[in-house]
Order: structure tokens, then C-alpha cells, then sequence
């Protein structure tokens, strides 16, 4: 017989249990005509603006509008908790995580849980699963981290996880799999159908080999917000617009942290403190913290092949510009042999963050990925009321004589804004993907690829493969002409999030679309035990040996009394270049040289046989004018 775990004397605000919640949620229900208005609204987005319509529907044979429209004839006779399963499963056969229905009071805001998070490894190519952390506070004689789980409600955990995987809305089969395990513990409301079961018996085995079963009550919370966060509501903001996420993956990925990371929420609260009294008397940031702990966090590694940098980008959402200038602040801090960047999990956020990053690790000019529509009277009027959409608007138009399904492709910003900073660190760079990372996150591993910054390490097969710009029901009202919009507000605060631009890919690949196909890592790293239960550091290791193999570029250049000099490394020539002028192309050697120029905004571009491998910019002032210099 299972024993049942207690909750007590616990940190997190829970408000009530599954069963309390469900009994309390029967009670707003929608009335018939907030049914017929919601189902007609989703009708509206998959035939007028849904950017993937006719892919999902080849690639996965359904037909969402046929089956939106037998649910609005249906739909009075179901119970309010049938009809949102039913909308749900709707969206959820699209197998697109950018596109959902988000449900109204009282789910919205709200989560169920279990008071421990699982982990996947391999041991000899077959995977196990083990209790990695538990809700703080949380105690238990027997259920511990470290404990292996073996059963869920009676059945084999790895069948419980494939259950749950054909649930989810991951467009391949990787994906799937890591999201069915992703929210076994954790399910937001909002956009997932609630457990079907008031509580979980889980059988386990602890480190001595004895097992045992114990029942866990799922519960309900409210997880707090990331403070750097953008909102998709605001059609004015530009990184609005520019958005590009799987919402439940940002709500369990905030949700896990609200529950098992106290440190890091208490981090969290520390930098918003720091930042206010900065803005307030100014002040350094310290060297080993981050000014956005919720987006990123880094150190130093130790590893058998060296010492290198790490750092552990954890969302995309968040404004552009504070990300960039705080990812420069941290590559100047870390090992400049080599640096090993980690998306696992980051299910994307503003696109532009994720693409503009790309610059500061490669001398390459980047080539930003491209977006386009589907052609509907809809986009079209939308291309015309709104000027940042304008260059859309006559491909738009043209196919009405062409018969094209999609306008043509176009970055999100010029092409120089991906550019504007350039290369910031000449290390080579390794990047760690698994299954999770999606939409922003598949756009910059898919531009990490495309212009060969580095080898790709995964943990899984492949990426999340979510390639679209996305869009609120709310927002596209902001967005249309208001005499114009097929789109109304929607009852009790319910919303639909959708891809509006399709991405694709550039370089190699160029044209290739992400959705569905996503990124396919170069190298493949199964998950340790002491990966899961420890700090990665097997997968940190294999990071490194890729790193090993990979040459060191150093181009560091230093302004000083004399003028500029530029210490080199893994460079043979060095070609010098004044507000766009060419002024001196070298042969170098590795070490540190004087490079006389004349005063201006200098670029320094490597070559190594041929290939430019490092560049990076510098403004030289004029001595005349330089503070202290006199003139």
C-alpha cells in the first residue's frame, strides 16, 4: 500500500488542490454564446491568417476548420471542461507549439504540479529516470533526489511518458518525447488539459534497491512572471512583434523555477534590487553575476580537454538591446579559448535577441533569416494598415495573378541591424541543443549552423523545429484596421496565440522551412546520471573535447598612449580598414604589434589560408580632441 506525501511548511503559494480547483472551476462556466464566439474566432485565425494551414494539414492529414466547424454544431451539448479539451485537441493537432488556445478565467494564470521534477539518462543506451529535485521545503523518509521512478498509477514510466508525449504538440518525434516528459509534474492550465487524476501513486526505487510507492495530491499554483519578459500583447512594441515562442514551455520552465530554484529566484529579486539602485547612484556590475539571471547565467569550466567559457541562455524573451550589451559585458569576462553555449530548453522569445546574437561570434556578415505570410484578403489588409509590413504588401497583392501561397521572404529587421556590433568573441564556440529549444531558439541554432560558427552538440536528435513569428488574438486586433477585423474580443480573458510569419532558413539550406524539420545537431551526447543529478558535467566534457579540436583565433586589439596595437593568434594576415576605407592589409605572427592608423572607426578583419576568421571593431580617437591630450 502507497503511503501519501504530506505538504507542509512550504515556501510556494499553493492555493488549492486539483480536485479543490476542478470543483471550483464548474462554476464559471461559458454560457452557449461565448462557445459559438470562440470557436468562430479560431475558425477566423486558421482560415485567414494561419501561416502553416496548408503544411500541417499535408503533413499530418487533418483538416483543424472542418473540425472546428463540427464543434461549434456539437458544442451545446458538452459539458464546459468537454469543450475546452475539445478546443485544445483541436490546436493540438496542428502540432505546432506557436499556435494555441489559451483558456479563459480561471485556468489562464493558472498550474497544476507534483512536488518533485524528473530527469531522463542513459545508462548502455537505455533510458532510466531519476527524481532530480524537490519542492523546497519538501521532506519525505524514502522519496529523495536520486530515487529512480519505475511506475506511474500502476504503469511502466516510460509507456506513462509515451502516453503523455501524444498529448503534446511537438511537430517531430523528439520533441514530443521531451515535452511528454517535461510536464508529467508540471502541467499549465492555460493551454494543456488538466490530470485526469486527483493524485499519482509513484513507484521508486531508492539507491539501496528496495522499492516502494507513494501518493502525491496535485496541486495548484500561480508562478511568478520573468521580470525581463516581454509581453506579446503590445502591437506597438516592436520586440512585441517580434516574438517567437512556445508559451507552456516559458510557463513550465518558470513554473520549475518558482518550485525547485530558491537560490536562483532569490538571484532573481537580488539584480532587480541591484538594477533599481544603479539607475538611481549608478555603480559596476559585479564580474561573476548577471544583470538578467532570468535569461542568463555563466561561468568558468574545468574539463579534461581545458578551461573554457560557459554560458546558459535560458530565454530569448527579453528586449534585444539589454541582452546584446550584457552578452558582450560577458564575453569579455570568460576564457577567450573557447566558449560553450547552452540553449537546452529555451523555447525562444524575440527573434531578433536570438538573430542579433549571431554576430558577436563570427566575422561573418550575418544573413538574418527570412519570414513571409500566406496570401489572404486578411494579410493583405494587414500588410496595408501597418507601415512596419509594408515591404510584404506587394507579393501579397501579386498573388492574386500568381496563385502563390506564401508572399515573398523578408527579414524581420534590415539586414545591417543584424550587424551593427560585429564579432565580440574569436574563440571558437560550441552550441548544446536538445528537443526543447524552439521557435527563437531553432531560428539562432538554425543561423549558428547556416553560417558555420561552430559544431552543434545535442542531446536529442533534433530541435523543437518551431519556425514562425507568432501573434495574440488580442495583438491582431491592435494590428488590424478596426473597421476592418473579422476578430472581436473573446469572454473571460480567453486568448489563441497563432504563426502568423513563416521562417526559413539561409546559406546552404536557403529556402529550407523550420517548422517541423528543425535543426539536426552535428554530434549526439545521451544524458549521464551524474549529468542529471550533478551539474552536467559529462556533457560539459564532451563539449570540450569539441572545442579541443577546433582552432584559437586572437585578435585583440588594445588603444593606448602610442595609438592602437592588436595582439594576434592563429592569423597570418591582417587587413586594416578606416570608416570603410582600406588602408593596410599584413602578414602577421602570433603577439602583439603596433598597427598605425589614422583616427576613426577601424575594422580588423584575420585571415588564416585564405579564410577570414576573426574580425573585430574599434574606434580610434583623434589625439587632438582626446580628453587630456590638449588640442
Amino acid at each position: 500500500m502507497a503511503d501519501i506525501a504530506a505538504l507542509t511548511s512550504l515556501d510556494v503559494q499553493i492555493e488549492s488542490s486539483l480536485a479543490q480547483f476542478r470543483e471550483a472551476a464548474v462554476a464559471e462556466p461559458l454560457t452557449a454564446q461565448e462557445r459559438e464566439l470562440v470557436v468562430r474566432q479560431a475558425s477566423n485565425l486558421l482560415e485567414q491568417a494561419y501561416v502553416h494551414l496548408p503544411l500541417k494539414k499535408a503533413m499530418h492529414a487533418i483538416d483543424p476548420v472542418q473540425r472546428l466547424r463540427l464543434l461549434s454544431y456539437r458544442s451545446q451539448r458538452m459539458s464546459d471542461r468537454r469543450f475546452h479539451d475539445e478546443m485544445i485537441a483541436v490546436f493540438m493537432s496542428l502540432r505546432d507549439l506557436h499556435t494555441s488556445y489559451f483558456l479563459p478565467d480561471p485556468y489562464r494564470t493558472k498550474t497544476a504540479f507534483l512536488p518533485f521534477l524528473v530527469e531522463e539518462f542513459f545508462e548502455e543506451g537505455e533510458p532510466s529516470w531519476v527524481v532530480t529535485k524537490l519542492l523546497t521545503d519538501f521532506k519525505h523518509r524514502h522519496f529523495k533526489p536520486g530515487v529512480t521512478v519505475h511506475h506511474w498509477n500502476g504503469i511502466p514510466f516510460g509507456r506513462a511518458v509515451a502516453i503523455n508525449a501524444d498529448r503534446q504538440a511537438g511537430s517531430n518525434e523528439h520533441a514530443r518525447h521531451v515535452q511528454g516528459l517535461d510536464t508529467m509534474t508540471i502541467r499549465p492550465l492555460a493551454m494543456s488539459p488538466p490530470p485526469d487524476e486527483d493524485w499519482v501513486v509513484i513507484g521508486y526505487r531508492t539507491p539501496d534497491g528496495k522499492d516502494h510507492e507513494t501518493r502525491f495530491d496535485w496541486q495548484i499554483f500561480e508562478p511568478r512572471t520573468s521580470p525581463q519578459g516581454v509581453s506579446a500583447e503590445d502591437a506597438a512594441s516592436a520586440s512585441s512583434r517580434a516574438i517567437g515562442i512556445n508559451a507552456k514551455g516559458e510557463a513550465v520552465r518558470r513554473a520549475k523555477k518558482t518550485l525547485f530554484a530558491r537560490a536562483a529566484m532569490e538571484a532573481e529579486e537580488r539584480a532587480e534590487e541591484r538594477a533599481e539602485e544603479r539607475a538611481e547612484e549608478g555603480g559596476d556590475v559585479a564580474d561573476n553575476q548577471s544583470t538578467l539571471p532570468d535569461v542568463l547565467s555563466f561561468r568558468t569550466v574545468k574539463t579534461e580537454s581545458g578551461t573554457f567559457g560557459y554560458i546558459r541562455i535560458w530565454t530569448f524573451n527579453v528586449d534585444p538591446e539589454p541582452f546584446l550589451a550584457e552578452c558582450v559585458r560577458i564575453l569579455g569576462l570568460l576564457p577567450q579559448n573557447g566558449l560553450i553555449l547552452d540553449v537546452r530548453s529555451n523555447g525562444g522569445g524575440v527573434i531578433t535577441a536570438g538573430e542579433k546574437l549571431l554576430q558577436l561570434l563570427t566575422p561573418k556578415a550575418i544573413d538574418p533569416c527570412r519570414l513571409s505570410f500566406i496570401n489572404t484578403r486578411f494579410t493583405l489588409g494587414l500588410a496595408e494598415a501597418n507601415h512596419f509590413l509594408a515591404q510584404w504588401q506587394p507579393s501579397i497583392a501579386q498573388a492574386v495573378e500568381t496563385g502563390a501561397s506564401y508572399s515573398y521572404g523578408f527579414p524581420i529587421e534590415p539586414v545591417e541591424e543584424f550587424n551593427r556590433l560585429g564579432q565580440q568573441y574569436c574563440g571558437p564556440v560550441v552550441l548544446i541543443t536538445d528537443a526543447l529549444c524552439y521557435s527563437t531558439t531553432d531560428i539562432f541554432a538554425a543561423g549558428f549552423q547556416d553560417h558555420a560558427i561552430g559544431p552543434i552538440l545535442g542531446t536529442s536528435g533534433n530541435t523543437g523545429a518551431g519556425g514562425a513569428n507568432v501573434v495574440t488574438h488580442r495583438q491582431l486586433r491592435q494590428l488590424q484596421a478596426e473597421k476592418d477585423t473579422p476578430f472581436v474580443e473573446l469572454p473571460k480573458r480567453a486568448n489563441f496565440q497563432m504563426a502568423i510569419r513563416r521562417t526559413t532558413r539561409v546559406g546552404g539550406l536557403s529556402g529550407a522551412p523550420l517548422e517541423d524539420l528543425g535543426v539536426v545537431p552535428d554530434h549526439i551526447h545521451r544524458m549521464s546520471l551524474r549529468d542529471v543529478v550533478g551539474s552536467n558535467e559529462d556533457l560539459i566534457g564532451a563539449a570540450g573535447k569539441l572545442l579541443a579540436g577546433l582552432p584559437v583565433r586572437v585578435l585583440e586589439p588594445t588603444i593606448g598612449p602610442k595609438g592602437l596595437s592588436v595582439r594576434t593568434g592563429g592569423i597570418s594576415r591582417l587587413d586594416v580598414s578606416v570608416d570603410g576605407r582600406p588602408r593596410a592589409s599584413l602578414d602577421v605572427a602570433d603577439g602583439r604589434r603596433r598597427v598605425p592608423v589614422a583616427p576613426g572607426a577601424v575594422e580588423l578583419r584575420g585571415y588564416d589560408q585564405g579564410q577570414l576568421v576573426a574580425a573585430r571593431r574599434v574606434t580610434v580617437p583623434d589625439p587632438a580632441t582626446a580628453p587630456g591630450e590638449g588640442g
